[in-house]
């Protein structure tokens, strides 16, 4: 089963479990080589959802001016009183102000110090693991954090060392959970195996092969509830043409919903609550069986509850972005129009 499956399955993950990240790696030539990359990744992704990590931080927009100082003030302040470390914490906030934005770049002096000197981290591999593990656990709201890997295919025997050895230094020396998915280990017999089934698999949906993370990263990882996945162009360009449009009060980005206590919850991309109105953007790996079957299952779940699904492709968000916020314009106009009874239409 491979990892796409499995993170499907726990999505979005109980209460009480922790924030799931989910990693498809190459094969590497050695731990170090591989613990690099995997951290590099990580720091990635806790770039891309800072502020979510550092309360406060949320009206800091860039390191002009006091930014920086201000982001390193709070970053302190919040070490002071949580199980972060200060001087970590406070360089990760200031990194993460030089960065730009996921899918652009930066030019001159900040294309520079963000290329080169701000990649550079007085702080070994061991501290940055920790950090970066309480960091993206606090940014979902949970205590701990837990990295699915996709076991590459074709790995020789040496490689598969290398690999399950990386995998253990993060979960020894970083306090990651690391669970292993995919196809099962050749040589190494050290790991403890179990069988998960999940719907689709008995009909060989579980057995697609899984695609790769929007923007051709090797990590993926979940949705905060509040904002626009930070990895989504599609998702932050529709949001940019919708937060100056003052029809488009009251939604609502990633949020979960149980229809009833005994279902399973999902996770709606764009929500309109009181219109009932959900707009979902799907990337390439929509089109994968298994997650068009569970698409159809969320839809017809939701429209049973009451709830209306658009859903448009991220192409065609990122292409014409004016259009497909028109057309969600003249939905919600349509939901909140009175009929002819005097009404108000659901």
């Amino acid at each position: 089963m491979n990892a796409d499956v499995t993170a499907l399955s726990v999505e979005p993950p109980p209460d009480g479990a922790p924030a799931i990240l989910t990693y498809f790696p190459d094969a590497a030539r050695s731990v170090a080589e591989m613990v690099s990359t995997v951290l590099r990744e990580l720091e990635n992704a806790a770039i891309d959802l800072f502020p979510t990590w550092l309360p406060g931080a949320e009206g800091i927009d860039g390191p002009g001016g006091a930014g920086v100082r201000a982001a390193r003030a709070l970053a302190m302040r919040l070490a002071s009183t949580s199980h972060h470390f200060g001087p970590f914490l406070a360089d990760l906030a200031e990194l993460s102000l030089a960065a730009p934005p996921r899918g652009t770049t930066r030019s001159g002096p900040e294309a520079t110090r963000f290329g080169a000197e701000a990649r550079a981290t007085r702080f070994g591999a061991e501290a940055r693991a920790a950090g970066l593990a309480r960091v993206l656990a606090s940014s979902f709201g949970r205590r701990e954090a837990a990295i699915l890997m996709q076991v590459p295919e074709g790995l020789t025997p040496f490689e598969e060392e290398v690999f399950v050895a990386g995998c253990e230094w993060l979960a020894d020396r970083g306090g990651f959970g690391v669970w292993l998915t995919g196809p099962p280990l050749a040589t190494v017999d050290r790991v403890e195996a179990m069988t998960l089934r999940v719907p689709g698999e008995a009909d060989g949906l579980g057995r697609e092969a899984p695609p790769l993370p929007e923007g051709g990263g090797p990590l993926r990882y979940p949705a905060v509830a509040g904002i626009p996945h930070p990895a989504s162009k599609a998702e932050r360009a529709l949001e940019a043409a919708l937060a100056s449009c003052s029809w488009a009060r009251g939604r609502a980005w990633n949020q979960t919903y149980q229809s009833h206590a005994l279902a399973n919850p999902i996770r709606v991309d764009l929500l309109w609550q009181e219109e009932r109105v959900v707009v979902e953007i799907d990337g390439h790996e929509h089109r994968a069986s298994l997650k068009f079957a569970a698409d159809r299952h969320r839809d017809v779940q939701l429209q049973l509850d009451g709830y209306a699904v658009l859903r448009f492709t991220n192409d065609q968000v990122l292409t014409d972005t004016e259009a497909v916020a028109g057309q969600v314009r003249r939905f919600l106009h349509g939901r909140r129009t009175p009929t002819f009874e005097g009404s108000q239409r659901v």
